[in-house]
Parts: C-alpha cells; sequence; structure tokens
C-alpha cells in the first residue's frame, strides 16, 4: 500500500522519523476550545473543579483528548493543576487585574493607532453596523449581548491593524481575562460609557487620527479595570454589612 494511502490511526516511518497522527491532535485541540468556550460562557466558573468524568460524558470523549486539553488550558494560565485534586478554574486577583489591564490598554492602543493609520472606507463600512448592534444592546442593557458585540469590534480592530505579533500576544491575555468576563459592565452605567466610549474611538478611525485612536482605546481599557474595582470594593462591602449590623435582640 503506498504511504499517502496508510489507514487512519497508523503511523509511518519516513527518514527515520516517526510521522505523527494528526488527527488526534486535532481533537484534542478541538476539546480545548470547548472548555475555553464554556468557561467563557460561565459553564466552568472561577475556582471550580474540573470533573473529568462529567466532561467526558458531555463531550463524548475519552480521558485522552480531555487530559490533553487541561495542559493547553493550564499552560494559558485558564487552569491551575493541583496534586492530588485534580484541575480547577483559575481565579484573577486584584493584582493579575492591576498587571495585565495595563499591558492590554498599551497592546490594544497600539492595534488602534495601527488600524488607523491603514483602514479604508470599505473597512469603516464594514464596521458601522458592529457599532450599531453595539448602541442597539447599550440601550436594551443587554450585558450578554452586548460583551459579544463588544467583543467582535476588538476583534475588528486588531485585524484592521494586520500585526501578527501584536495579535498573538493580545490574543493570550484575552485568554486569560475571559476569566473575569464582562463583569465590568455589571457596573451601573457601564454599558452606556462603554458603548461611549466605542463610538469616540470609531470616530477617531474615521478621521484617520492614530494618535487619537490610540488615547481613547488605552482610556477605554482602563475605565474597564476602574470599575472591577468599584464592583470588587461594593461586593467587599456588602460581605461586611452582616458583620456590621446591630444584634436584634428581641426588645
Amino acid at each position: 500500500m503506498p504511504p499517502d494511502s496508510a489507514p487512519a490511526g497508523s503511523s509511518d516511518r519516513r527518514g527515520g522519523r516517526m510521522a505523527s497522527r494528526i488527527v488526534q491532535q486535532s481533537l484534542y485541540q478541538e476539546v480545548a476550545d470547548r472548555l475555553r468556550d464554556m468557561i467563557q460562557a460561565g459553564e466552568l466558573v472561577a475556582g471550580e473543579w474540573v470533573d473529568e468524568t462529567r466532561l467526558t460524558s458531555e463531550l463524548g470523549i475519552s480521558r485522552t483528548p480531555l487530559r490533553e486539553a487541561l495542559k493547553v488550558l493550564v499552560a494559558e494560565g485558564l487552569l491551575r493543576l493541583e496534586p492530588r485534586r485534580g484541575c480547577f478554574v483559575n481565579q484573577l486577583s486584584a493584582r493579575d487585574l492591576d498587571e495585565i489591564f495595563p499591558l492590554m490598554a498599551m497592546l490594544e492602543g497600539r492595534c488602534a493607532y495601527e488600524a488607523a493609520r491603514k483602514v479604508t472606507d470599505g473597512d469603516l463600512q464594514r464596521l458601522e453596523p458592529l457599532h450599531e448592534r453595539l448602541r442597539e444592546q447599550a440601550q436594551l442593557g443587554d450585558i450578554d449581548q452586548y460583551y459579544a458585540a463588544n467583543a467582535r469590534i476588538h476583534e475588528a480592530v486588531q485585524a484592521l491593524a494586520d500585526n501578527r505579533w501584536l495579535s498573538e500576544i493580545i490574543d493570550n491575555l484575552r485568554k486569560i481575562l475571559s476569566l473575569s468576563r464582562h463583569k465590568s459592565l455589571a457596573w451601573p452605567g457601564r454599558i452606556g460609557d462603554s458603548c461611549a466610549e466605542h463610538l469616540a474611538i470609531f470616530a477617531a478611525l474615521k478621521a484617520r487620527d492614530p494618535e487619537g485612536a490610540e488615547a481613547l482605546t488605552r482610556k477605554h481599557l482602563m475605565r474597564q479595570l476602574d470599575a472591577l474595582h468599584k464592583l470588587a470594593g461594593h461586593d467587599e462591602k456588602q460581605r461586611a454589612r452582616p458583620l456590621l449590623a446591630p444584634l436584634d435582640t428581641g426588645e
């Protein structure tokens, strides 16, 4: 049988090296993608133990591709492996957010800068409905749909920048930030402010203003961090309130 017609699942020694199977590699990558989606959708929440038995049953796979996928997500920082306990969905600390968001602001700001230099009239026409969709979801106050529209715009601007080195770094950090998902949008008024910030960035792109687009994008990212800090402070106060409340003596 010719080498090209070797049966699926077989390996073939060529030139002293063993050819590896692509099918299995593709499977665990698909599983890794599915697990990322589950984290972003909140189906696997921060701090949760990853139940391998349940996942193999739900996804219809064996333990091998699942465990290979888990290794990928551990390397990306989405999961952590604890000896004798298994994998857990990672949690971002306040320090993590303080360290990551300034980097994202700098990197996405640079994306906006390069996009403003390269954007064409056709690109702007394709961006227009994305921003209309964003405005509609902001008016409805639909956090999930607004988050999805917001993500598409960030990805579109990143594509316009057309810098693969920049994109690779941003993609890696964006995976980590998916652990905090769209929590910042829960802060009162944040959706409206976020939409206004995006429309201002879009106006800078239309004006072919690289410096303006960069500055506005950096501010947009740092305001997300500010909203997360406000939410954390609010949650801390809520947790402390029962401890500070006066005792009900029944008198």
